[in-house]
């Protein structure tokens, strides 16, 4: 029963259901490059990378954020402030996923290994930005943007305009939703000083940010299907994530945001299914 309760204190940490956000978008570009099912291997060593860098790059941010999670209350019951999990153990862990992270990439291909460091040192990169720079949540976009490039990679280690259009969707969608996650911090960020954008520019500037960014997402999806020749299943699908979106901002506001985790959690993760589940049908429409 302790193995289990540990393995639920460190699932707890990482928040290991959050890679509903991640997981569909690198399966996207897998299925996309190899235009259906891209094999039991590739899906494999995917999914283990994928589950390997996003392990590391919440343990890290939870392991450089200890002393500002102190102080917040809404952060107090993270468990190593708690001392549920000590810094040594996290250490090793973001040790150990960093490796497996790297060992995944070796087993995709050449260009996945070599470019596996800048992966991993974007992913730590983003847990310093709050501290100096207001656009940290498009850094962070950036991370989970790399999820469709890695996908794309693992099967076809080739650069395709596809595969850069939903990494910017991807980045500017995971900006848009984490500005209003953000929001909930506004007091405290400016007590502390951190640069999250609701702090410096202002609760109604972020979410205008946030509608912005999703606005173009949206579009870019929709780009990124029309480049990858996809048809008649995926743009109803991408224009109803358009309007999913859409439909986040009218949950929250400069004087409501009581409703944000909904916006967050629920509306976005089944956007990035719903996403992938268009790509997959389609390209079994068209087989």
């Amino acid at each position: 029963m302790g193995f289990f309760k540990d393995l639920g204190v460190l699932c707890r940490m990482i928040k290991i259901e959050h890679s509903v956000f991640a997981l569909p978008f690198a399966y996207v570009g897998a299925f996309l490059a190899a235009r259906g099912w891209p094999g039991l291997w590739n899906m494999l060593v995917l999914t283990a990378a994928m589950v390997a860098v996003r392990s590391f790059a919440m343990a890290f941010n939870r392991y450089a954020d200890l002393d500002i999670d102190r102080e917040n209350p809404r952060t107090r019951g993270r468990p190593l402030v708690t001392g549920e999990l000590s810094t040594g153990f996290t250490l090793l862990f973001i040790l150990v996923t960093a490796a497996v992270f790297v060992a995944c990439c070796a087993l995709m291909n050449q260009l996945c290994l070599l470019l596996s460091p800048l992966a991993l040192g974007l992913s730590a990169f983003y847990s310093f930005c709050k501290r100096f720079t207001y656009w940290c949540h498009f850094v962070l976009g950036m991370v989970l943007g790399l999820a469709p490039l890695a996908g794309w990679l693992c099967v076809d280690p080739v650069l395709t305009l596809p595969a850069v259009l939903y990494f910017c969707g991807v980045t500017l969608w995971v900006a848009g939703f984490d500005l209003l996650y953000a929001c909930q911090d506004v007091d405290f960020d400016r007590e502390r000083g951190l640069w999250s954008m609701p702090a410096r520019l202002g609760v109604p500037s972020a979410l205008a940010f946030s509608t912005l960014s999703h606005v173009i997402a949206a579009i870019l999806f929709l780009l990124a299907g029309w480049a990858a020749g996809l048809g008649a299943v995926y743009f109803p699908v991408a224009a109803a994530v358009g309007v999913i979106l859409m439909g986040e901002h009218l949950l929250v506001s400069p004087d409501d945001m009581s409703r944000v985790n909904v916006a967050f959690f629920t509306m976005n993760g089944v956007i990035a299914v719903f996403l992938f589940l268009g790509v997959a049908v389609d390209l079994w429409r068209a087989a």
